[in-house]
């Protein structure tokens, strides 16, 4: 399964002020994550790059200044734009993964073997996030906790996800 190198990370929504300033909605766990970065880019393939002259968080927005965006005018015509960021500058902790990465993971049941669907969401709860796991042929959703005690392997390069259920966690209506 390939990795995308630039991952979405969030959407300008509207002008911040007379001076350029774009408010930003982060599309990732942490406005403050959004905030480290010194370039983004404004598509998918990291060919415009844009640097960052500032930013900070206000409520649950970013607030950008970027290079050569000193008007409203001009601010104004980046409104709808999709930010990118590119991921050989972020380095994660063990077992920490873009969810962009989760969408599409198989999920195999370690004692059975079975498929149970492939995860198409990433909900976060606050205490742990939950994966919506969708069986096609069963036209249905499981909801699984990301827990060490359920997820027992991710394996990004391949596809898949090993996971033990909890009792009960794919039983019947």
């Amino acid at each position: 399964m390939g990795q995308k190198r630039f991952l979405e990370i969030g959407k300008i929504t509207n002008v911040h002020g007379l001076a350029g300033e774009v408010k930003v909605y982060p599309w990732c766990d942490d406005a403050a994550f959004l905030c480290s970065f010194d370039v983004l880019y404004t598509d998918r393939d990291g060919r415009n790059a844009v640097k960052v002259r500032r930013a900070r968080i206000q409520q649950n927005m970013v607030i950008l200044q970027l290079e050569g965006v000193t008007t409203r005018d001009q601010a104004e015509k980046l409104r709808g734009t999709v930010l990118y960021m590119d991921r050989d500058e972020v380095e994660l902790e063990d077992g920490c993964y873009f969810v962009q990465d989760l969408i599409g993971l198989e999920v195999h049941d370690a004692d059975t073997g079975r498929v149970w669907g492939k995860i198409r969401d990433v909900m976060q709860t606050g205490a742990n996030d939950v994966y919506s796991v969708w069986d096609a042929a069963a036209k249905r959703e499981y909801l699984v906790p990301a827990i060490p005690d359920v997820v027992l392997e991710t394996n990004i390069e391949a596809g898949t996800m090993t996971i033990r259920p909890l009792e009960g966690l794919f039983d019947a209506d």
